[in-house]
């Protein structure tokens, strides 16, 4: 991680402040109840919202429906909008909030105290996180776009990748909150302590807390994170030969791309397989013997900006092709260190089906 206010670093500059809603004319319509300027505005934030929404809650689906909910209720606060600070800020501050209020509800607290019962040393974070969902990197380029205008968001790697995601989730959510806005949004301690209604001393207090626990959630930290913002050419490589070895059901080839530590967590289950020997003792009767379960089909994704493959099968006697699970790889210096895998159910975010009826030779 990088250690830009000691944890994670998102803005290099503060787009914030380049938006142009602070102008009076265009407060003053947004407060008449203008909704074509409000519409406009909203969908310009929207991806940027979903994002820090994922980062508050770790679920997809979840960050989708406060995305709504925050839109909802700035419309409805519209008039308190009074171009002192950005719209922008403005949403970030409702989003926080709406998330904060969601997750104070009694059903994840109950998930969370679950999780952190459960815990035990090296076991990875998002083994105990069973709301934890992919992010398709796809849709986070919509939070990210090109031009470089001022409304470009620069998301580090870091920020977004499965371990930090599942790792902050075990913080209090006030804490959770205070770490994204300042060490990933990258907000100044003062808007943070406002948006949150707290004071300048209980921010930095709870900052600090936070980052003492993020550094007992991720022991392991790589010093390429926070120059990254995709995988590199020798993850994609990476990729390519684990993408050959489990459509040949290769187990020795597989083998040779696991490091002896590798973990492999399996939310929602609170499934972890410890160390290489244990990840292909579960593996070898899927791809091997008698019970193998048949032809795989197997299609690279980018998730969360790591690596990773959906993994189809076609059993004996069937014609088309079941799919399995998606295995989202981390890496570290050639070898796999991590793999987290999620069921089928969350392949609709990527747009794949349940069942290919024929898989392209060579695919």
């Amino acid at each position: 991680m990088s250690e830009r206010h000691g944890t994670a670093g998102e803005l290099p500059a503060d787009p914030m402040a380049a938006d142009p809603t602070a102008a009076d004319p265009m407060a003053e319509a947004i407060r008449a109840g203008d909704e074509a300027v409000f519409g406009e505005l909203a969908s310009r934030h929207r991806h940027e919202l979903r994002v820090h929404c994922y980062r508050m809650l770790g679920s997809f689906t979840d960050a989708e429906d406060l995305v709504q909910e925050t839109l909802l209720r700035a419309w409805r606060a519209r008039e308190s909008f009074e171009g002192r600070s950005t719209f922008r800020a403005w949403l970030y501050r409702i989003a926080t909030n709406a998330c904060l209020d969601a997750l104070s509800g009694p059903a994840r607290a109950r998930e969370v105290m679950a999780a952190d019962a459960s815990e035990s040393p090296g076991r990875p974070a998002a083994a105990d996180v069973a709301w934890l969902q992919p992010y398709p990197d796809e849709l986070l380029d919509l939070a990210a776009p090109d031009e470089g205008g001022p409304d470009a968001v620069a998301i580090a790697r870091e920020t977004v990748e499965l371990a930090f995601l599942a790792a902050i989730q075990h913080l209090p959510p006030r804490q959770r909150a205070v770490l994204i806005l300042r060490d990933v949004v990258g907000r100044p301690v003062a808007e943070t302590a406002e948006a949150l209604e707290m004071s300048v001393a209980s921010v930095k207090s709870a900052l600090q807390r936070a980052r003492a626990t993020l550094r007992e959630r991720m022991p392991r930290r790589r010093a390429d994170w926070a120059a990254a913002t995709r995988p590199s050419r020798d993850e994609l490589d990476l990729l390519e030969r684990y993408v050959a070895a489990s459509r040949n059901a290769d187990l020795a080839a597989l083998a040779a791309l696991l490091r002896e530590d590798v973990l492999q967590a399996m939310p929602p289950a609170a499934l972890v397989y410890d160390g290489r020997a244990a990840v292909l003792d579960m593996w070898r009767p899927v791809l091997e013997g008698e019970e193998r379960w048949g032809e795989w089909h197997c299609v690279p994704l980018a998730v969360n900006r790591q690596p990773a493959v959906a993994n189809y099968v076609r059993r004996p006697g069937e014609t088309s092709y079941t799919a399995v699970n998606i295995d989202v790889l981390c890496a570290e210096d050639g070898l796999i260190t991590e793999i987290t895998t999620f069921g089928p159910e969350v392949l609709s975010l990527f747009g794949l089906p349940l069942s290919v009826e024929q898989a392209v030779t060579g695919s």
